[in-house]
């Protein structure tokens, strides 16, 4: 684990295709919704609009954000796998945790979402060949190409990443 609470996984580290890695990464994206589930269960309204670090979002709002992220994930998917190396279209994710939604919606509509949002994912990219991982999109804010296998390691990772934020606070806050 790493020292930087923003980080309690380390960053993340892109990796070399191979059978392996998608499998593990495959299965990650398969069980973030439950592991998010679990991660909240049992949290009370006060515990849920904790920041589960100095400066950061309450876990209400990062249930939310993290729905809203793979959302957007899931189109880029979609879009470099039907269009040639398609522009992304970037969002201001600090500005999407302060609306309504997330403001007034309890966290379960965010983790319904998410099942059904991942069981789409998954079925979309079990069966990719490695050429199809290979395909890219285009990030115009960094403006870089990505391809299909660095975005299934990001977004493998990203869940990861906020499950143990929450999983960490749980622990330092000693809510069992």
């Amino acid at each position: 684990m790493s020292p930087d609470p923003r980080y309690p996984i380390g960053k993340y580290e892109p990796q070399p295709y191979s059978q392996q890695q998608k499998d593990k990464w495959l299965l990650d994206l398969q069980l973030l919704p439950s592991d998010l589930e679990n991660a909240v269960h049992n949290l009370d309204e006060a515990q849920l609009h904790t920041p589960y670090r100095e400066g950061g979002w309450t876990v209400h709002q990062l249930m939310h954000h993290i729905a809203d992220s793979h959302m957007n994930a899931y189109i880029r998917f979609k879009l470099g796998l039907t269009e040639d190396n398609p522009p992304i279209k970037p969002y201001e994710e600090r500005l999407w945790a302060e609306l309504n939604d997330v403001k007034i919606l309890p966290i379960n509509i965010s983790v319904t979402l998410l099942f059904a949002l991942h069981e789409r994912w998954f079925a979309t990219v079990k069966d990719l060949s490695e050429a199809e991982w290979m395909r890219t999109v285009f990030h115009p804010e960094h403006k870089k190409e990505l391809t299909l296998w660095f975005l299934l390691g990001l977004y493998a990772w990203h869940g990861r990443h906020h499950v143990q934020h929450i999983l960490s606070l749980r622990e330092r806050m000693q809510w069992t």
